[in-house]
């Protein structure tokens, strides 16, 4: 009677874990894709439902062929577990070397051969009948390697799990039970150690499928886009740090893995550091519901190309302003010293004029002086440039030894005052190269203030030039002006003057 109550209860455990490993499987094909790790496990599912069906088989054998045929079906489904959990414990941790664990099927296969082959080699078991079954040395052999794949497989998911969070996570802890449990149950069972008069390991693969079915549906274990959203972030050129609200690390990208170390300080006062030769811009955020936190989160990037381009970005800047500025500056006094000169070999020479040459001459070595200050320290003195207007006929009146007529045409309604800074800068370098290097005694600057667009004309009437080069001064009223959205186009004629032709849209 207790021997009947005794199958009858391994019947419904086995059954119990026969449905409920089952009913994982569906889960993992209706809610997986069909990636390598998913496929791994659904192998080790199989194989646990293989060892579930050769229990039952066992049950209701009655000869010695009924029960050989039950016992081969569940060796073959163990000796594809072990490996195929070690493998999919390596998928699953993306452990390094994984393509080595792809030569853990050579054990099921030979572990299957020795048990399909026993009735001629006697390797796994010594003795075979229908009352019972000795073990021979391949048996324990192959225990030692299922459990040596088993223990290797939890370790590998504890210890990645540890190093990479700081903690073990609890898609992970349900993993680790699924199998830990069961493996604990089945070697008390078979050591003796737990002696019920029925088998208690299935009822534990019952245990393992709620935990499995658990990590699948609380945990999106295998859950396509847990897999997609995990790989982005382990692998996006910015670093994320999750900490849990007591300050410990619970989650650090592959980023953060390599290039910062553990323990490195964010200060909340400062948007970024300096680590290791390496300028890092790093945000803080919150997450939660309901009022409450659940994790900050810091994301890091790496800004030290930004930092290098922007010093070699402030280097031009402050060449061009010193090239515009200074350069115009002492065109202005070369210019305004032959002036005096001029003056002073005259035979009746205005003292006063002298004077007032002398005073301008002072007044524009004062400006250069301030105008190459406010380049270094990128400073404007932008008092004159209340319009483009202004701002022209600023350069303009300030030439000397040389004639300037200002033509402007249209009503300067403001509407061009976005462009007022780059309009002055253009025309006093286009007006600094025709005193320069023109010859000319005059220049025409005329602006066009149109319905869509503004026009500047500057025309010297120089010796003009064969071919036009565009370095430092040229390529600078270009660059200006085509930031602007507008056009600019440089002529000359040998004996015939140098045009400047800059066209700026309306915004």
């Amino acid at each position: 009677m207790i021997r009947i109550i005794d199958k009858i209860i391994s019947v419904i455990l086995l059954l119990a874990g026969f449905a409920g490993m089952t009913f994982s499987l569906w889960w993992i094909t209706r809610k997986g894709n069909s990636n390598r790790m998913t496929r791994l496990f659904a192998v080790c599912q199989v194989s646990i439902i293989l060892w579930l069906i050769s229990q039952l088989l066992i049950i209701f054998s009655v000869t010695s062929g009924q029960k050989r045929i039950s016992y081969t079906i569940g060796n073959i489904g163990i000796s594809c577990f072990a490996p195929y959990w070690l493998m999919f414990s390596a998928e699953y941790t993306n452990l390094s070397g994984k393509k080595l664990f792809r030569l853990l099927p050579l054990v099921s296969l030979s572990a299957a051969a020795v048990v399909v082959t026993d009735p001629i080699t006697h390797l796994y078991y010594r003795s075979f009948n229908a009352d019972g079954v000795e073990y021979a040395v391949g048996f324990y052999i192959y225990q030692i390697i299922y459990y040596v794949c088993i223990i290797s497989a939890i370790a590998a998911i504890s210890f990645r799990q540890a190093r990479l969070y700081g903690h073990i996570t609890r898609q992970a802890v349900l993993l680790i039970l699924s199998a830990a449990v069961p493996l604990a149950v089945n070697t008390l069972t078979v050591t003796k150690a737990i002696d019920t008069g029925f088998e208690l390991t299935p009822l534990f693969f019952a245990f393992s499928s709620i935990m499995i079915l658990i990590a699948l549906g609380r945990y999106g274990f295998l859950d396509i886009n847990s897999i997609a959203m995990k790989d982005i972030i382990d692998n996006i050129d910015t670093g994320v740090i999750i900490y849990t609200p007591d300050g410990k690390v619970s989650y650090r990208n592959n980023f953060i893995r390599e290039n910062i170390p553990e323990g490195t300080d964010f200060p909340k006062g400062s948007p970024e550091i300096l680590l290791n030769d390496k300028y890092l811009s790093f945000r803080r955020s919150h997450c939660g519901s309901n009022g409450r936190c659940v994790a900050e989160i810091v994301t890091v990037s790496d800004v030290t190309e930004y930092h290098r381009l922007s010093i070699e970005k402030e280097r031009s800047r402050i060449a061009q302003e010193i090239h515009d500025s200074a350069g115009h500056t002492f065109t202005m006094i070369s210019s305004l010293s032959r002036v005096i000169e001029a003056e002073m070999q005259k035979s009746s020479s205005d003292t006063e004029t002298v004077l007032q040459y002398v005073r301008e001459l002072d007044g524009l070595s004062r400006s250069g002086i301030t105008q190459l200050r406010c380049s270094i320290n990128n400073l404007r003195e932008d008092n004159f440039m209340k319009s483009v207007t202004q701002a022209v006929r600023t350069v303009t009146e300030a030439m000397r030894g040389i004639k300037v007529d200002l033509c402007v045409q249209g009503d300067d309604d403001g509407r061009f005052d976005f462009c007022i800074r780059e309009v002055y800068d253009n025309c006093r370098e286009a007006l600094t190269n025709a005193v320069r290097y023109s010859g000319a005694d005059r220049i025409d600057v005329i602006i066009k203030f149109l319905s869509d667009r503004l026009e500047l004309y500057i025309l010297d009437n120089g010796k003009g030039c064969e071919s036009i080069s565009e370095h430092g001064g040229l390529s600078g009223i270009r660059s200006r002006t085509e930031k602007l959205g507008g056009n600019v186009r440089f002529s000359a004629v040998s004996g015939e003057g140098f045009s400047v032709i800059i066209k700026i849209p309306c915004r």
